[in-house]
């Protein structure tokens, strides 16, 4: 099979960059895989998810300038679109055609029926959007929308992703052969609340764990991109209250974002200096993961966090937001604690339990949720559908 995922970007750090990398280099090893993105071509890396040790494919697409004036009555529309309560399935297909004009819309399909793909996969909801936008003038016999997001943090979250085009994307998102999605909650919204089917395949585990946590290093480690999102500045602020009760341990962010000044600023303000530190995003993650000690995912919103996996995989113990995709994952574990979202006293209260607890028998727990996730499972599921 000639498969093609379309991304915005396989160049950059963040967990969508490497589950598509891994997915991709799997299925290459049976198919012929093209990563089609809209990176800059010289910001090639194919050393950045070891792209370069597989047969993956990687093109370059950019959509062409269009004067503004031609733009200018497609944007009133969509801000029309957005703003008033006209939204039904005639609305929302004139903003399909209007959010996503002629011009854009025969390059995208031409890109794709020359290639002659026979599965084509929208990497994240917007360009899977644009591809059901035109699947009919598309040749591949499947053209699947893959989600990386969870069903609230696209549609319930103020001003963020989707939150104003949910009937267009009721309307549209049925034209493509296969939406993909991350959990069950997220399959359960999408069947309830839109009448959409979907199909569940979780992130796989993407490393193989090359040593266990340090359970005795007194550290706790969290990881992303530094953005609103993934909750950062509720966890240095939790932390500041749990300092005040222990002066050993320290708090590690791995990660870079638009939210890193802001962050730095709350670390100073609250005199955390010397005990929290942010460090910029590497290849070499895991020597975080085997020098911590406890992984706190403090997010606001998740699709499924591959880096949760990751360090389960590690051994390390779990503190994380009650977001439903992680109630999903660890309900009933016992290598987590779990806080109320957006609760900086509840996470400071997780904090100081967490360190009094059994963390070696946490941490043996963790490997074995982890094994849940393993790559050839997932690549099964892949499989399925793309047969």
């Amino acid at each position: 099979m000639k498969i093609c995922f379309i991304c915005d970007s396989i160049f950059s750090f963040g967990g969508v960059q490497r589950v598509l990398a891994v997915i991709s280099k799997a299925l290459s090893a049976n198919h012929s895989v093209t990563i089609l993105t809209m990176d800059d071509p010289a910001n090639e890396d194919m050393s950045m998810y070891d792209l370069n040790q597989s047969a993956v494919a990687i093109r370059y697409f950019k959509y062409p300038h269009v004067p503004l004036y031609k733009l200018f009555p497609n944007k009133v529309y969509s801000f029309l679109y957005k703003k008033l309560p006209l939204k039904n399935k005639f609305t929302s297909k004139l903003y399909s055609y209007s959010s996503f004009p002629p011009t854009y819309r025969k390059l995208l399909v031409s890109q794709m029926n020359n290639e002659k793909y026979d599965v084509i996969v929208g990497v994240h909801a917007f360009i899977a959007l644009r591809l059901a936008i035109v699947r009919q003038q598309l040749k591949a016999q499947k053209v699947v929308g893959w989600m990386h997001n969870s069903y609230d943090a696209f549609f319930n979250t103020r001003k963020v992703f989707l939150w104003e085009q949910k009937d267009q994307f009721r309307h549209e998102m049925p034209k493509l052969d296969r939406i993909i999605v991350l959990s069950e909650n997220d399959k359960l919204h999408y069947q309830n609340e839109m009448q959409l089917a979907t199909t569940v395949v979780p992130n796989p585990l993407t490393i193989e764990a090359a040593a266990k946590c340090d359970i005795s290093a007194k550290t706790f480690l969290a990881v992303g991109r530094l953005t609103y999102a993934k909750g950062f500045d509720i966890l240095i602020n939790a932390f500041s209250d749990f300092a005040k009760q222990n002066n050993e341990w320290t708090l590690n962010i791995v990660g870079e974002g638009t939210e890193k000044q802001k962050l730095l600023e709350i670390i100073k303000a609250k005199q955390l200096n010397s005990r929290v530190s942010i460090y910029p995003f590497t290849k070499d993650i895991q020597d975080y993961y085997s020098s911590s000690s406890v992984f706190v995912l403090s997010s606001r919103w998740e699709g499924m966090p591959l880096v949760m996996n990751e360090t389960m995989a590690y051994g390390l113990p779990i503190i994380a937001s009650d977001l439903p995709v992680i109630k999903e994952i660890l309900d009933k574990q016992t290598n987590a604690l779990i806080f109320e979202s957006g609760n900086k006293a509840d996470l400071a209260t997780k904090l100081c339990q967490i360190v009094n607890m059994d963390l070696e028998s946490m941490s043996k727990h963790s490997i074995e949720v982890s094994k849940r996730f393993s790559l050839p499972s997932v690549i099964a599921r892949w499989e399925n559908i793309i047969k």
